[in-house]
């Protein structure tokens, strides 16, 4: 029995195709209440659950030989800091000591790339990169970065786990949406007008998924492990959806220093109003930031791969327009 935390969501219900594809036996834990659509059609056993109720989680974990850790909230819009806490932190606390307490034999968790220290310029970071909740600047990152280090406490004691950092992801069967998900509809549906600046590490969800499966497979214990794709930038990100929606890439280009400006703007109307805005300030931040990575221990060690990200980008772009979640122009 499998257990994953976090099943609905974008990467989660990903995991659990792969997982079935191998014939395992999948328990999903969910919030009560949680829409279930991206689960429709799997044969899962779904049990209801969260993360901030320990009790729940041993019920959830009884008799599962690995445990995949994927539940958590991201957000870079402020006023959020109390639920990143409660369930990025002492909710992985939670499901560590749960794996611990019931005798599971493997539990994968998953961090992010961000709860890793930024290396000047372009020097590429990997694993040695220290994870330092007081050197990472977005509140996202601090929380993942504080829960990462209880995870770790908790292998200090005796769990037999290995942590997965992925860089930005991308793909099909993104339900929500994610974020980046959702910058491909508002591209599409017009409401970015400009090009911005910048580019980002991204690795298609399906690579990471396989990732995961291997980490459980083959990872050494207490051992990170970087699952990164290709860096690209975000002019040929609107380039590649372009070709495929034959929606024009804006002509007008923000710089990303007029860029972060008007993001440190957007993210205070936000935090005042509450409303989602297109671009923010951790947003912007993050396509300013080294996103030079390595996957180099995750190659070696553990037989992952990912596939060129022109190739994920169309996937998105026409699962969206299968799906309807992009509009007809």
């Amino acid at each position: 029995m499998i257990v994953v935390t976090g099943a609905p969501g974008h990467l989660g219900n990903n995991l659990v195709r792969a997982l079935l594809e191998k014939g395992e036996r999948v328990r999903c834990l969910v919030l009560p209440g949680e829409s279930l659509v991206s689960l429709n059609g799997l044969k899962t056993d779904i049990v209801e659950g969260d993360v901030r109720d320990i009790d729940s989680l041993y019920r959830a974990f009884e008799g599962a030989e690995a445990v995949y850790h994927l539940a958590s909230v991201i957000s870079l819009l402020p006023g959020y800091s109390e639920i990143l806490e409660e369930v990025n932190v002492k909710g992985a606390r939670n499901v560590a000591e749960a794996c611990l307490k019931t005798g599971v034999r493997r539990l994968v968790y998953t961090s992010s790339i961000h709860v890793l220290v930024e290396r000047s310029g372009r020097e590429t970071m990997d694993e040695s990169s220290p994870c330092d909740p007081q050197r990472v600047h977005m509140a996202y990152s601090k929380s993942k970065a504080r829960g990462t280090l209880e995870i770790m406490e908790v292998i200090s004691k005796g769990l037999d786990g290995v942590v997965i950092l992925p860089t930005g992801i991308i793909g099909p069967y993104d339900f929500k949406p994610s974020e980046t998900g959702r910058m491909i509809i508002d591209y599409v549906s017009g409401k970015i007008p400009v090009r911005i600046g910048g580019g980002y590490d991204f690795v298609d969800v399906r690579d990471v998924a396989q990732g995961h499966i291997l980490a459980a497979e083959k990872g050494k214990r207490g051992d990170s492990y970087i699952l990164s794709g290709e860096w690209i930038s975000m002019d040929d990100v609107m380039k590649e959806i372009s070709a495929i929606t034959k929606v024009p890439v804006p002509r007008f280009r923000l710089p990303t220093g007029l860029a972060s400006g008007v993001a440190w703007a957007l993210t205070s109307y936000s935090a005042i109003t509450g409303a989602k805005v297109l671009m923010n300030r951790d947003s912007i931040s993050t396509l300013k930031s080294n996103s030079v990575v390595s996957c180099h221990k995750a190659r070696r060690e553990l037989g992952y791969s990912a596939r060129p990200i022109r190739e994920t980008i169309r996937d998105t772009v026409n699962w969206f327009q299968e799906t309807g979640a992009l509009p007809v122009r």
